[in-house]
């Protein structure tokens, strides 16, 4: 290996190291500061390893507050819309990629322009829907919707785009040996999309578990609150209790590491291949 190599590489090893601490610093002082006691909080310099851990601060968010239900509703919603999301993507992405069917662009094109609506123009009339339902105040719209919206759409976008990659040698094949349209889907089709599926069910994922605006006007009741409502009510009026909102917001995180774990692999192969690298 030539001098000229080896400093490219400690280069590229010198940007990616300053560039994974400055990810990691927020992540790494929500912990630390959810194991410190109030007065450890603002001390000047700034303590990074608290002297006594506080676990303690840890227990408190679940008898202080009902915690485990904003996470219970959190992680229900989340995991429904996630499902939904991604069978129907699979479904219309399939069908839009694969099939024919007359002015089938002309439709794709103007589903794909409901991913450029802010939620904040649709907001007004989808309540107005909800309230005629009779679905206010409960989780309905924060899991029909989101499958339908442009959150379901992006997921019908990623699938097609990885679906159109794939030989069409491959469906005629499926059709010399009897396979119907189902059949080819689900046997062949499904199979193969599954890292574009992966890439839909981390973003739809964390789209909903991050979801803040919609439980907002939607839901009344305390105990339906999800966990972003739920942690907003840690700010008062009379201050802020830093290690309590941290304690909730490491054990928030806690989900959306776990599913981009599952899912990383098949998450890097999915972005490769559908055009978002």
């Amino acid at each position: 290996m030539n001098n000229k190599k080896i400093t490219s590489n400690l280069a590229s090893y010198l940007v990616l190291t300053i560039v994974s601490f400055i990810v990691l610093f927020p992540f790494f002082w929500m912990v630390s500061t959810s194991l410190k006691t109030d007065s450890e909080v603002f001390l000047f310099p700034p303590q990074w390893i608290p002297e006594a851990w506080e676990w303690f601060n840890y227990i408190r968010v679940f008898t202080e507050m009902p915690f485990h239900l904003y996470f219970f509703n959190s992680i229900y919603i989340a995991v429904l819309v996630t499902a939904g999301t991604c069978f129907l993507s699979a479904l219309a992405g399939y069908a839009f990629a694969r099939l024919h069917f007359p002015f089938k662009n002309v439709i794709f094109l103007f589903l794909l322009s409901g991913m450029m609506i802010p939620t904040e123009v649709t907001a007004i009339p989808l309540f107005n829907w909800m309230s005629k339902l009779g679905f206010i105040d409960t989780h309905i719209p924060l899991i029909l919707p989101p499958m339908l919206g442009a959150g379901g759409m992006f997921g019908v976008f990623l699938v097609r785009q990885f679906l159109i990659t794939v030989p069409i040698e491959l469906d005629e094949a499926a059709k010399v040996d009897g396979c119907s349209p189902w059949r080819t889907f689900r046997s062949i089709m499904l199979p193969i999309a599954t890292p574009a599926l992966a890439t839909v069910s981390i973003f739809t994922f964390m789209n909903s578990w991050n979801e803040f605006f919609e439980p907002l006007i939607y839901l009344n009741t305390k105990e339906l609150f999800t966990l972003p409502i739920g942690l907003s009510l840690l700010t008062t009026d009379t201050g802020v209790d830093w290690p309590l909102l941290l304690a909730a917001s490491t054990i928030a995180t806690v989900p959306i590491l776990v599913v981009f774990f599952l899912a990383q692999n098949k998450f890097i192969e999915g972005i490769a291949n559908t055009g978002l690298k």
